[in-house]
């Protein structure tokens, strides 16, 4: 089943070092950016300097992997990025006099809206720019309808629901808790107190003053040609749109404009908005795991001075927009991939930030077996390369299933079939790789194959409703019995379990029914397998409640893309 969750173009000679007069990029970071290209991290990577000297770009391969070189006006989506943008625009309000930074955001709403308070304390416009307004990062009546496009659905009305409705879960200013819904009802407000879109504002304020005539949030018919496609795990997947909470993430730019503006964060471009620009760096807190966070803006100490920085990240697309004030040097890269490249940038603005020293894709080089000598010598293929180095080589279920997808789409079930038993062998106890295999299979004309198979992807997840219907079809319908638990069985896993810090799996029960939600994240409700085992119906993920002998449940473990991870009970 598919699931949704090198040529380097040189403009200058590479020189670099800190202490040189001329700033340029490096000959290891542009052999380490083409291995990333030549292992398929991303179709594309363009990477901007900026000093006193002007700009200068650099690019890497196509915006797709068989499409057109990039240039500096290629468009790419620069995800949270865009809350930089809106913490200069509440600077510049506050600047102009229209809001202060402690002004309350109750008085910027309708009436008919209630915000959250703690003890009597409101939530202020600062606190949603800084992260710290106790708000969650996504609202719980977020339900997207389209998974690949997950925002666009997201109403304003369902956003003034969830504020009304919603009980802050700590103090405001006490904890760094990163917030898509506080900055994009950031700019919400700041549009409502304009008496314009979130991206007229933009436009007027800063794109548009700065003759940044490519960063906007809809893109023309010519923009649209300029814009790279977004990939994830090798395959194209869908542009996010996001109308409600737009000032946390819906500006596209291209690097040429991108560069414009980090100059003229630095003071190296004139702009009506300096000092707006110089207060949104303001340090407000260090709460932020040793980083400082200004409006928007975070802060990290560098050998070289402070490093003022931003990423961004939306559904198929990476990108990281920074710079150094002490030493007047900028960075600017972004990528058609969610493969990430902060580590790009910090490397360039801080000599003692390394570079992450990238692997071979396993999906890659099977591709490559398969495409030269034909479906037969994918799995010898993928036995040579674990044997070699196996820590060498990156293996990604999701990336090798969207690879045999792309066969499928080609009319190929063989190769298909090839790509997906190689998924099966290095990932036994996922779900999903059987019931791709199965589909592959059954569209080859090996019937018993593909029964065997969704049948095995059923076992491990009994929630697969697609394995129930193509059974259902094969002439094999599967026992589908209802299992159930008893409520104080139910009620002694609710509870909040922690599976990496600052991320936890709230459980708990209605009645005879079990429920997840994991953090920044919707509820899901858990189907019991068996007592201690459950499932979601949604996407391939377990959940396996650690139940010892004495009736105490430390721990959970979340079974998800091949992997077992435990989550440890507060």
């Amino acid at each position: 089943m598919k699931y949704l969750s090198l040529t380097y173009l040189l403009v200058v000679i590479p020189l670099l070092a800190f202490g040189q007069e001329t700033w340029t990029l490096s000959e290891e970071v542009a052999k380490n950016v083409d291995m990333r290209i030549e292992n398929g991290h991303s179709p594309s990577i363009a990477i901007g300097l900026i000093d006193k000297d002007g700009p200068q770009y650099y690019f890497f391969g196509n915006t797709t992997m068989t499409g057109h070189s990039v240039t500096e006006n290629t468009i790419y989506e620069i995800g949270s990025i865009s809350k930089t943008f809106t913490g200069i625009l509440l600077a510049d309000m506050v600047q102009s006099g229209k809001m202060k930074l402690d002004d309350p955001v109750q008085q910027y709403l309708p009436e008919s809206v209630t915000m959250p308070e703690w003890e009597g304390k409101p939530i202020v416009l600062g606190q949603l720019s800084d992260h710290t307004s106790g708000l969650p990062r996504m609202p719980d009546n977020f339900s997207p309808a389209d998974i690949t496009n997950p925002y666009a659905d997201y109403t304003v009305e369902q956003m003034y629901a969830f504020l009304s409705s919603h009980t802050l879960r700590r103090e405001m200013g006490s904890v760094y808790e990163y917030s898509n819904l506080a900055q994009g009802l950031l700019g919400h407000i700041l549009a409502l107190t304009a008496g314009k879109t979130y991206e007229e504002l933009v436009i007027e304020k800063i794109a548009g003053p700065l003759g940044m005539k490519d960063t906007r949030i809809k893109l023309n018919d010519q923009q649209m040609q300029q814009l790279a496609p977004g990939h994830s795990l090798g395959a194209v997947v869908s542009n996010w749109d996001i109308p409600t909470l737009a000032g946390a993430g819906a500006i596209r730019s291209s690097l040429h404009d991108m560069l414009i503006y980090v100059s003229a964060n630095m003071g190296l471009t004139d702009s009506p908005v300096y000092q707006a620009m110089q207060l949104s760096h303001q340090a407000r807190h260090d709460k932020a795991g040793g980083m400082r966070v200004g409006l928007g803006w975070h802060i990290k100490k560098g050998a070289e001075g402070d490093v003022v920085w931003h990423n961004g990240g939306t559904g198929g697309y990476r990108t990281f927009a920074g710079f150094v004030p002490d030493i007047g040097r900028g960075v600017v890269v972004l990528t058609n991939s969610t493969k990430g490249a902060d580590d790009i940038g910090f490397h360039l603005l801080d000599s003692d930030s390394d570079l992450i020293q990238p692997k071979r894709s396993v999906a890659m080089a099977i591709k490559k077996a398969i495409d030269t000598e034909g479906p037969t010598t994918a799995m010898a293929a993928y036995k040579a390369l674990i044997k070699t180095d196996p820590a060498t080589f990156e293996l990604n279920e999701q990336e090798i299933n969207n690879m045999g997808y792309s066969y499928l789409t080609e009319n190929n079930p063989e190769a298909a079939a090839s790509v997906f038993e190689i998924n099966v062998a290095a990932f036994p106890n996922s779900a999903n790789v059987y019931d791709s295999y199965a589909e592959a299979l059954m569209k080859s004309g090996k019937k018993q194959a593909a029964i065997a198979n969704y049948q095995k992807s059923l076992e491990l997840n009994p929630g697969n409703t697609n394995a129930v219907d193509m059974l259902t079809r094969l002439g094999a319908p599967p026992d589908t019995k209802e299992i159930k638990v008893e409520e104080s069985v139910l009620e002694s896993y609710t509870g909040t379990y922690t599976l990496r810090p600052g991320f936890d799996i709230v459980i708990t029960r209605k009645g005879s029914r079990l429920f997840g939600e994991a953090t920044g994240q919707g509820q899901f409700e858990l189907f019991p397998k068996s007592a201690t085992e459950f499932f979601v119906k949604e996407v391939d993920a377990q959940v396996t409640f650690d139940v010892q002998q004495d009736g105490k449940v430390p721990q959970l473990i979340l079974h998800q893309g091949g992997m077992n991870m435990p989550a440890k009970r507060k």
